[in-house]
């Protein structure tokens, strides 16, 4: 396949991932949409499906790898590294433009939520030093685009998301690739939705399971930069753990594959 294959493949492929995974954070949080306070289920459920949906569209161009994470860890295992920062540069435009895409459909939703005193301050909301340090390390919406822990400790949220990559990348390593071997089939897409569907439930409360740095750290940038009326932070402070985390879970599953499976 060609590097525009590849990168055009990626990109629809991981904009149709954030778009499905980010809608569905958006409908469970936002005020006045339908599906407000569903729960973690649908989250997680709403993930697993979005996985599903953007590897089936993409397969056919990319092989579908939606995160960098599996990329590393493909390119580990098979030695394959000159298409690595075009998978790579496809999947962060891919995640910026799914983000924004989130903002487009949810417009109204938004501007409701991001405007009802009770949410973003005035009568009836808290109004102390330590409500207004969270709101500027993390905003209102802010987990609609990206996560952020419920306990915030580097060490342990880094090794909440690695723990959680590891299993993701081992199912896809470990899964029937395509007749090019360069990524899922489509047993492997089933499986690897299923997969992430139970890295939500099981391994998503701590962190939200980002698992996959293009996935955070897109729509985290479009976060930054939309112009939402008192978004809050991005916390850029924690920016560094779903990025730096899912690669080292990608890494030490390729090495767990190398050992164990190959």
């Amino acid at each position: 396949m060609s590097s525009s294959d590849i990168f055009i493949g990626e990109t629809i492929g991981t904009a149709i991932l954030i778009l499905l995974g980010g809608g569905v954070c958006a409908a469970v949080t936002l005020k006045a949409s339908k599906a407000r306070n569903a729960g973690w289920l649908a989250i997680a459920f709403g993930w697993g499906f979005a996985v599903l949906t953007a590897v089936y569209t993409s397969a056919p161009l990319s092989g579908a790898h939606l995160n960098p994470a599996v990329t590393l860890a493909l390119a580990l295992k098979d030695g394959g590294w000159s298409d690595v920062p075009v998978y790579w540069g496809g999947q962060l435009l891919g995640a910026m433009i799914g983000a924004t895409l989130v903002w487009v459909a949810y417009y109204g939703q938004f501007h409701a939520h991001l405007t009802d005193s009770e949410i973003v301050g005035g009568p009836g909301a808290q109004d102390t030093k330590a409500a207004e340090a969270r709101e500027a390390q993390a905003g209102p919406v802010l987990g609609i685009f990206s996560t952020g822990p419920e306990i915030r400790h580097a060490v342990m949220n880094l090794a909440t998301e690695v723990i959680g990559t590891v299993v993701l990348v081992l199912a896809v390593l470990t899964q029937g690739l395509n007749d090019q071997g360069n990524g899922l089939g489509t047993l492997g897409a089933l499986i690897t939705a299923l997969v992430v569907v139970a890295v939500g439930l099981s391994l998503g409360g701590p962190t939200g399971y980002a698992i996959n740095p293009a996935r955070d750290l897109g729509p985290r940038i479009v976060h930054a930069l939309l112009p939402l009326p008192n978004k809050g932070g991005s916390d850029w402070s924690y920016a560094w753990i779903p990025v730096v985390g899912p690669l080292i879970g990608g890494a030490v599953a390729a090495g767990i594959y190398n050992v164990a499976f190959a």
